[in-house]
């Protein structure tokens, strides 16, 4: 009888609550009319964020740091087993990350100086490409060192190539346009897909060049590059002299196998050769001040390098940024880039990419990188001069520089345009009051965004 009466008071309350309460479209209009939101706050649904900044716990050049071990305030313990020291102090954030990584992001980072070095008379190569890193589907890059003089043999990729470096290259294109071009420090070249070319270290440099080279298809290796010996090798000879329209033995020494990277000599030695025992000992390599023969179909109307040296960067409270696509190298139709530079304490702003892939070169100082991949997923990466680093298309991410020097990097796309998003810019373009519903900023911060992209953020509060 007693839960009867106890249903029965329940149920009579309910329908004066019913009765008295106004109707949900009352309650609609009342908020439209007073421009309040009906979603409750952010604070009031989910926890706040942690007040734990999750710095950094040391650093690759920290002073007295033998020991860096998997601990985080009150998470993780020592290492007990073995270790690999100098690789646990270049990356804090790999052995003790950051509270708010989480989730199953794929590496991102890859050093040059763990990628496998072929070794030549005359220089040598190391590739990066999604074998040692398949996060990297879309971009791979080559580390090359060609000693003064040197020469990068005759040959073609069916992939676009995007260089930074100081070189002398050739080319021809399917019309029969040549050309010929030096690049100097900090400058760049590009050949598209399927156009044969060389490079050759000048001897401008006495201790020739090294460079980087940027290829649009994670799966490139520089065992599918096609090389002007390798394949005469392996053409008969009657086949080859049918094609010029010579004799077989004008071919008697062309090279049994590709010669990839070879060196050349100084000119009293080419001469001594030429002269005395060219027989023997083949041709001489050429000079590094070659002309172009004059073509019928004339020069590229394009041209296949840039001097990126000598654009004017955007200056920005943090540091500079340079930005080089086609709408400045015409010729470069495939990749873009921009040259960064961030001050110490700086950052380069959180930010995305819309479509594109960054294949990033880190050329100085050290940097600390968090990718966003959605759904919970985000991981941070320490990166130092010589590493690569990516970024999947529309990943958020910000690049921070933790050294005492400047940071210096390439971000390299896979497009013919450089594009991003910056999250400061977006929400101060959106209505404030959607602003505020989401993160509970103040009026004053929300004044304080910035409606064009801060790009390179200064150290501190601004």
């Amino acid at each position: 009888m007693a839960h009867f009466l106890l249903s029965l008071a329940a149920s009579s309350l309910l329908v004066k609550s019913t009765l008295s309460a106004p109707s949900s479209a009352a309650v609609s209009s009342s908020i439209v009319a007073s421009g309040l939101s009906s979603a409750a706050p952010a604070f009031e649904t989910v926890a706040l964020a942690s007040d734990d900044a999750n710095d950094i716990l040391w650093f690759a050049d920290t002073p007295n740091n033998p020991d860096p071990q998997a601990i985080r305030g009150s998470l993780g313990a020592t290492v007990l087993g073995p270790a690999n020291i100098p690789i646990d102090q270049q990356n804090a954030d790999f052995l003790a990350p950051p509270s708010t990584d989480a989730g199953s992001i794929k590496n991102a980072k890859w050093p040059f100086s763990l990628s496998h070095n072929r070794l030549q008379t005359g220089g040598w190569a190391r590739q990066q490409n999604q074998d040692v890193m398949p996060i990297a589907g879309s971009m791979a890059g080559v580390n090359m060192r060609l000693d003064a003089g040197a020469i990068r043999e005759l040959h073609w990729h069916s992939t676009a190539e995007w260089a930074y470096g100081t070189v002398q290259v050739t080319a021809v294109t399917d019309k029969g346009q040549n050309f010929l071009g030096n690049v100097g420090p900090g400058d760049l070249w590009y050949f598209p897909p399927g156009i044969p070319h060389s490079l050759q270290a000048t001897a401008d440099l006495p201790d020739g060049a090294e460079f980087l080279l940027v290829f649009d298809d994670g799966a490139f290796s520089e065992d599918s590059t096609f090389l002007l010996t390798d394949w005469l090798s392996h053409v008969p000879k009657d086949v080859i002299a049918k094609n010029f329209q010579t004799s077989p033995s004008a071919f008697n020494h062309i090279p049994a196998q590709q010669l990839y990277i070879f060196p050349s000599v100084p000119i009293f030695v080419r001469i001594y050769i030429y002269i005395c025992i060219s027989r023997l000992c083949g041709a001489a390599p050429p000079a590094d001040n070659l002309q172009a023969p004059v073509s019928p179909q004339g020069t590229v109307s394009n041209p296949f390098i840039f001097p990126l040296s000598q654009v004017n960067a955007t200056q920005f409270s943090g540091g500079t940024f340079k930005v080089v696509d086609e709408s400045t190298f015409t010729a470069s139709t495939a990749i873009s880039a921009a040259e960064v530079s961030v001050e110490p304490g700086a950052m380069r702003e959180l930010h995305w990419h819309p479509t594109q892939d960054e294949w990033t070169f880190y050329l100085g100082g050290s940097a600390r990188v968090t990718l966003f991949g959605s759904s919970g997923n985000a991981r941070t990466f320490d990166f130092q001069a010589g590493d690569v680093g990516f970024v999947p298309a529309s990943f958020g991410h910000y690049v921070e520089n933790i050294g005492n020097t400047t940071l210096h990097f390439l971000e390299i796309f896979n497009s013919g345009r450089v594009q991003d998003i910056s999250l400061s810019q977006w929400l101060a373009l959106t209505p404030p009051e959607l602003v505020k519903a989401h993160l509970d900023l103040s009026d004053e911060t929300i004044a304080h965004l910035s409606k064009t992209k801060p790009v390179i953020v200064g150290s501190g509060s601004q």
